[in-house]
């Protein structure tokens, strides 16, 4: 830990006081400190020092003191470092929640806020003009026995559309995405040894982290996941590849959209 000041022993040796002797010029901890033997004695005169040599250390220190003035209000006057560039999945958020804001304020009504609380009914209108009604247009069904559905006529889904280029196959390549766990997980069920050892843990009571660890569940998931999730991933990777250029369209359109949508006015706007 250099940037600390402090130095480690090496590993076998001794540390000062601890097996080895203390150097000669060291002070006692207790009494008057002895003074080193290279040092001059305080009570003699000094040496006498050269004219020349005197007239040159004034030189040195007369050009040195502007110079270290003048970096140091450099350093002041240094403008601030930039903020780090924020991540592709910030800015795509960022950008939704603007176009998001921008599509419910055209219907007359205010964005959702943390903590706030809507006027009676108004609470169900946005989530109406936000999300969609009525039937639903898409719906994806995974091998694990869920179905996903989204609408096409809500605000969320034309920011959708605006940013992905294509609500439709961002649906269906995002919800293969982000399940690719749960159906490695329902492979696993195929294993032996993966269903005893579940068998097993679920018999535990809850929260009882020891027999989880006794059952040998998280070891038999250790050691077959990696392969079936390899195996998963395989299987679905024309959905991986549309959802990564999707997410690339989005993340470079997003920088445009925040710089062109302004942001909604902020609290004291009526709605209309």
């Amino acid at each position: 830990m250099g940037g600390w000041g402090v130095r480690r022993a090496r590993a076998g040796t001794p540390l000062r006081g601890e097996g080895e002797a203390a150097p000669a010029n060291r002070a006692e901890r207790t009494g008057a400190p002895r003074i080193p033997s290279a040092l001059p004695d305080p009570a003699l005169p000094h040496p006498a020092v050269p004219a020349a040599a005197r007239a040159r250390a004034g030189r040195t220190a007369s050009r040195t003191g502007p110079l270290l003035a003048g970096l140091l209000l450099l350093a002041a006057c240094a403008p601030p470092a930039p903020p780090p560039h924020p991540a592709p999945d910030d800015l795509v958020k960022a950008a939704t929640r603007r176009l998001t804001d921008a599509c419910l304020a055209d219907r007359g009504l205010a964005p959702p806020r943390p903590g706030a609380t809507a006027p009676p009914g108004r609470e169900e209108r946005v989530a109406d003009a936000l999300f969609g009604t009525g039937p639903t247009e898409l719906a994806l069904a995974l091998p694990t026995g869920y179905t996903v559905r989204a609408h096409t006529d809500g605000c969320l889904a034309r920011a959708q559309q605006q940013l992905y280029g294509d609500q439709a196959a961002w649906f269906r390549a995002s919800v293969t995405v982000n399940n690719l766990r749960p159906l490695a997980e329902a492979r696993l069920g195929d294993d032996p040894a993966y269903t005893a050892a579940l068998a097993r843990a679920k018999a535990c009571d809850d929260g009882d982290a020891g027999c989880v660890r006794a059952s040998g569940l998280p070891q038999v998931r250790a050691r077959l996941e990696p392969a079936v999730l390899a195996e998963v991933r395989a299987a679905h990777r024309e959905e991986i590849a549309t959802y990564d250029r999707l997410r690339d369209r989005a993340a470079h359109r997003a920088t445009a959209v925040l710089a062109a949508v302004p942001a909604p006015p902020g609290k004291g706007h009526p709605p209309r």
